[in-house]
């Protein structure tokens, strides 16, 4: 049986480029190369599709911070007109590559938007995770609680800001936040994750700096209601028939999850799995809820769903819906599999599997009309 060729995509024009990098090569080593043919392919911040060779990825990936793609790599032209649509080496060769199934680990946007799936869409070749639509959604945080909202599924309070009605009168806007929302607060771009961006605001003369800061990386951002709260997550697989996972918690040592904390310091928060002291009936609420969002926002394949869920009234929050959830040695998602019975080397092979299902299936339809 001839092994399937894989490709891992990461990197991306995105404020988590660097991350992505790390959960490439934490998928790149667990990939079993007896079934597997493996190419790295990294898409630089300018965009371009390199193919790097393994040592270049691999080097100083001990602080995320300092990788970068090496663009003396071999470019890469994709040709997206038919299934199997080949990746031509612009640089030494007129002949193309094919691929069986892209596995994308493209964090934030670029990536995880919707962006790429639509080119890969184009191109008719499987890919792991959410399709166009999810992935959109899920990536907007300001759209996909709307959608939850409208499920009954609880989430946070929260103020969407849009740059250009917010520089009209800032100081108005910051008011109008702290009478709504009340100190502190926190401040996100919409489009982002891995907590670039966000900051715990506390008093209103902090606040302009932070949310020019949160401004950076997105034209919109929320503003969200801070409460006293445990962060639990849940782990989702599947497509027509999601699953969900035992549930987990962080427990940050930082003044909150913060990007040091989820991929520099190894010691900024404390994942525990299973999560403590938390009932059957709870564990039962935040997986119904899980499966509830996977379905309600059109997701497939994996998404990693997080909660706040306050200390005291013990009311739950979904707080977001990651549908490239990370990948690295400390991240939860996969972690969460694993102590739910699936090993990291199988789960990167169920998703495998789910992305060439959900392709079998699409390919099944009809695309011409006759009466």
């Amino acid at each position: 049986m001839s092994k399937l060729k894989v490709g891992i995509l990461f990197g991306g024009k995105s404020g988590e480029h660097e991350v992505s990098i790390v959960s490439a090569t934490s998928i790149y080593k667990a990939l079993d190369k007896e079934k597997y043919d493996v190419y790295l392919i990294g898409i630089d911040k300018d965009g371009r599709w390199l193919l790097p060779a393994d040592s270049q990825l691999l080097a100083n990936t001990q602080d995320p911070r300092l990788l970068q793609l090496n663009k003396e790599n071999t470019a890469l032209a994709v040709a997206p007109y038919k299934h199997s649509a080949p990746l031509t080496k612009i640089s030494d060769s007129p002949h193309g590559f094919t691929l069986d199934v892209f596995f994308p680990v493209l964090h934030g946007t670029h990536g995880e938007d919707g962006t790429v799936q639509g080119l890969l869409e184009l191109m008719q070749i499987p890919y792991v995770g959410s399709g166009v639509l999810g992935s959109a959604v899920g990536m907007d945080k300001d759209i996909s609680r709307r959608l939850l909202r409208g499920a009954g599924i609880p989430v946070v309070d929260t103020i969407t800001i849009r740059q250009h009605e917010y520089k009209t009168n800032p100081k108005i806007h910051i008011h109008n936040i702290i009478d709504k929302l009340g100190l502190p607060f926190f401040i996100k771009p919409a489009n982002a994750g891995s907590s670039v961006g966000v900051h715990k605001i506390k008093s209103m003369d902090e606040a302009e700096s932070k949310i020019a800061d949160a401004f950076l990386f997105d034209s919109k951002i929320l503003a969200e209601k801070a409460i006293s709260a445990r962060e639990l997550e849940c782990a989702v697989l599947g497509n027509e028939e999601p699953r969900a996972s035992i549930i987990g918690e962080i427990v940050p040592r930082h003044e909150f999850y913060t990007y040091e904390a989820k991929y520099i310091d190894e010691n900024g928060a404390d994942l525990l799995i299973p999560a403590k002291n938390i009932t059957p009936e709870l564990t039962q609420k935040l997986q119904k809820y899980s499966l509830a969002a996977f379905q309600c926002l059109e997701l497939k394949g994996m998404a990693r769903v997080d909660y706040l869920v306050d200390k005291v009234t013990n009311e739950i929050y979904l707080n977001e819906v990651n549908t490239i959830p990370g990948f690295t040695k400390i991240s939860m998602y996969p972690k969460l599999w694993e102590a739910s019975g699936l090993p990291y080397s199988q789960l990167l092979d169920e998703l495998i599997r789910l992305a060439i299902e959900h392709k079998e299936i699409k390919s099944k339809l009809k695309t011409t009309y006759e009466k």
